[in-house]
């Protein structure tokens, strides 16, 4: 049996998410769950690699396509499209949307209020002619 205190500190689902998206955006191209462990480290187990590969295919956050009797993996996403997933998943799940919005736009940093309205701005102007 291992002895769980010779382990480093245990990482949460989101930062190992976005350490496997980062290490398939540094590849050249598709690349495999065993590619994605090396290049982590080896540090994760394979298996946890795949299933971080799966979750994020759930999220639509990766591709993956067959090579033989596995996969090869390709971010679909970047860390700010599968955040934009996240929020977009949570603003989904309420019933009062406008109270949530609402209260989301009244917390932020001014600069990032400003922000916001430029691109709201920016999309409300699409398609016009």
């Amino acid at each position: 049996m291992t002895d769980r205190r010779q382990r480093g500190p245990r990482r949460g689902q989101g930062e190992l998410e976005a350490l496997v998206l980062s290490a398939l955006r540094e590849a050249d191209g598709p690349a495999s769950a065993g590619w994605v462990q090396e290049r982590l480290g080896g540090d994760l187990a394979y298996t946890t690699v795949i299933t971080i590969l799966t979750r994020l295919l759930a999220k639509g956050a990766v591709t993956r396509e067959r090579a033989g009797r596995s996969f090869l993996w390709t971010p679909a996403s970047d860390q700010a499209g599968l955040a934009a997933h996240k929020m977009r998943k949570v603003l989904d799940g309420q019933s009062d949307r406008e109270a949530v919005l609402a209260s989301f736009v009244t917390s932020l940093e001014p600069d990032d209020e400003r922000l916001l309205r430029e691109l709201l701005g920016q999309a409300g102007g699409e398609g016009e002619d």
